[in-house]
């Protein structure tokens, strides 16, 4: 999709135009064996469901599946994928040398309408010969995907490029994040503090202060990227778009009362109370 020689656009605005992140401009595939990136995927799909397993755990399960495995090459696969059990923190989340850590400030607080709360978070999306990288912004009451993209480096770049767009159109008076690299980079605190902004970061170790991208990363896994072996970043990219547009205007959720993201978001939904 993207022309590197192009007479009049330049590779950045293709992206733009695209929606993509410049860095995903060149795939690189991970050197991992076709056996490990098996065991990635069986590990990944298990983790989902069982967030709280650990190497020791995750080992007994697969060894319980017939594959022949030991603790130290599990661990390391899910430090490659960013998984840890009992507190299910990626690992890609450790912050930045020297950033700021914001306080949570969503305990307790009652979520009543749009554009209150936004949150973030990234997840990895599995290839045939490597990983994706995907990150979304939420709006907390309305759980519509305001902003998302996909990208094949884990660099702050690709977070800020997504943040900017979504920046450029509505703001929300808070925004939640985890306390990762991406996050507590300068580049991107900056974006949210000209904007006037008030930053909010999960505790260390508490999954739960940012639930509902977790919910939404199940989701999407379970109901889309599951289902599909997305073969290029191109397919994958147009398999989500889909999916997105899917989960906004058309996926209705029993916590919404049965209405779609877009119509709380978009319409006139404010019957609902959510508590962080």
């Amino acid at each position: 999709m993207v022309d590197p020689i192009h007479a009049e656009l330049s590779v950045g605005r293709q992206c733009a135009l695209l929606g993509l992140a410049r860095s995903s401009f060149y795939y690189e595939a991970t050197d991992e064996t076709a056996e490990n990136l098996d065991l990635m995927r069986r590990v990944d799909e298990q983790y989902t469901q069982r967030p709280f397993y650990g190497s020791r755990r995750m080992t007994e399960w697969l060894k319980g599946e017939g594959a022949v495995v030991n603790r130290k090459r599990i661990a390391r696969l899910m430090s490659v994928l960013g998984l840890e059990g009992l507190r299910p923190r990626r690992s890609r989340s450790s912050p930045g040398a020297k950033q700021r850590i914001y306080p949570y400030l969503l305990r307790r607080l009652a979520i009543v309408r749009p554009n209150q709360v936004w949150c973030t978070d990234i997840t990895y999306v599995r290839m045939p010969s490597g990983f994706l990288y995907l990150m979304a912004i939420m709006d907390w009451f309305s759980r519509y995907v305001v902003g998302w993209k996909l990208s094949n480096t884990l660099d702050s770049s690709f977070c800020v490029e997504t943040l900017e767009e979504v920046l450029a159109k509505k703001r929300p008076e808070i925004f939640n994040t985890d306390q990762g690299s991406q996050f507590t980079s300068q580049d991107f605190t900056g974006c949210l503090e000209r904007d006037g902004v008030r930053i909010s970061m999960d505790g260390r170790g508490r999954v739960y202060d940012n639930i509902f991208i977790e919910r939404l990363w199940r989701t999407v896994k379970y109901e889309e990227i599951y289902l599909k072996d997305y073969r290029t970043f191109r397919e994958a990219w147009e398999n989500l778009k889909a999916y997105f547009a899917f989960y906004n205007e058309e996926r209705r959720h029993q916590a919404l009362d049965y209405r779609t993201p877009a119509e709380v978001y978009l319409g006139s939904g404010q019957a609902l109370t959510v508590f962080a």
